[in-house]
């Protein structure tokens, strides 16, 4: 998936989230938090600020929301703290990548594991 294509991704996302938001009837609905679709589950994470992290796995995997939390820790520690990283703007930034792939690779790990 190329910036174009994630930019689509999460405009669209962020769209359907304030939508169902207002629409929903549940008083301090959050919006949507999991899309579950025939060939892939999409669970997002809203940090306090309206940040948003995605991901994309097979369907009816587990502990998706517990690594977004670490995902979102990484984001915390290596892309806000870099003082060359500007807010709205698509990460790059090696450290985050680094240990991003770190995580992920840990996480298909303990998963494979069982």
């Amino acid at each position: 998936m190329d910036t174009n294509d994630s930019l689509r991704l999460a405009s669209l996302w962020h769209s359907m989230h304030a939508i169902s938001q207002q629409l929903s009837p549940v008083v301090g609905c959050n919006g949507v938090e999991l899309l579950q679709a025939d060939n892939f589950d999409l669970h997002c994470f809203q940090s306090l600020t309206g940040t948003k992290f995605f991901v994309v796995c097979e369907p009816g995997m587990l502990h998706m929301e517990a690594l977004l939390k670490v995902i979102y820790e990484l984001y915390t520690d290596y892309v806000l703290k870099n003082p060359f990283y500007e807010m709205e703007m698509p990460i790059r930034c090696e450290l985050f990548d680094l240990n991003l792939t770190q995580v992920i690779q840990k996480d298909r790990v303990s998963l494979l594991g069982r």
